[in-house]
């Protein structure tokens, strides 16, 4: 694994899990649907880029034109 898969997998997982206590120790209610989802799908989408390399913002930005670094 590359840094760069890296990190994004543990930040993903950090969001998940984070997600996950909050829920199962009633600080969050995730069976309504809420602003939680969204980030649970950020996390998610964190998670598996990290080990597929698939970033629908990544391709949605070089579409536009913005530039990439190196």
């Amino acid at each position: 694994m590359t840094v760069s898969q890296l990190m994004r997998i543990f930040p993903g997982a950090f969001i998940m899990i984070s997600l996950a206590l909050a829920h199962f120790y009633g600080q969050a209610d995730l069976s309504k649907l809420s602003w939680l989802w969204f980030t649970a799908f950020v996390g998610a989408n964190l998670f598996q880029s990290g080990f597929t390399s698939f970033c629908l913002l990544e391709i949605i930005l070089k579409k536009m034109g913005v530039k990439q670094s190196c």
